[in-house]
């Protein structure tokens, strides 16, 4: 299985203490992807949509753990119930806001990543098949919804 990366994101973030631990802690954090020239073209008709989501990778995370304390609680849980950053396949995901595109480099805002992170792919929001209705979040539901100010404190370095 090989990957080749598509770009790379940039924004304020240059160290995981302390950064915005989904989009939604992140209002108002604008960044960019540049996107590497030779996929400049598969950024056509992408500017009609508003939201768009990223799939990167978590470059900075080494090793993996099957249970791990999120940063939503303090309980032990599975990794494949959590976003940790520390996964088998380190691949994260993030919809942000699309500001504009300029050339090859998409203007964003909400991004919640590393400086530097690289980019897989670019898939637009579609809210007909993206945005369900009767959901369950799990263990959540007991944590409450408070991504907008929970940071990151290392615990994934």
């Amino acid at each position: 299985m090989d990957f080749t990366p598509i770009g790379t994101i940039r924004s304020p973030f240059t160290n995981p203490e302390g950064m915005p631990i989904q989009p939604a802690g992140a209002s108002g954090v604008k960044g960019t992807v540049e996107v590497l020239s030779a996929y400049k073209d598969g950024l056509d008709d992408l500017n009609g949509f508003s939201h768009i989501i990223l799939l990167y990778l978590f470059h900075r995370s080494r090793g993996f753990k099957l249970k791990v304390v999120p940063f939503m609680d303090t309980t032990l849980r599975g990794v494949f119930a959590t976003r940790a950053p520390k996964r088998p396949n380190p691949i994260g995901l993030s919809v942000v806001r699309l500001e504009r595109i300029e050339g090859r480099v998409l203007h964003i805002e909400g991004v919640d990543v590393l400086d530097g992170t690289p980019l897989l792919d670019i898939k637009p929001y579609v809210p007909e098949f993206d945005a369900q209705v009767e959901v369950r979040t799990g263990w959540l539901d007991q944590a409450g919804k408070k991504a907008q100010d929970k940071r990151s404190d290392g615990r994934f370095s």
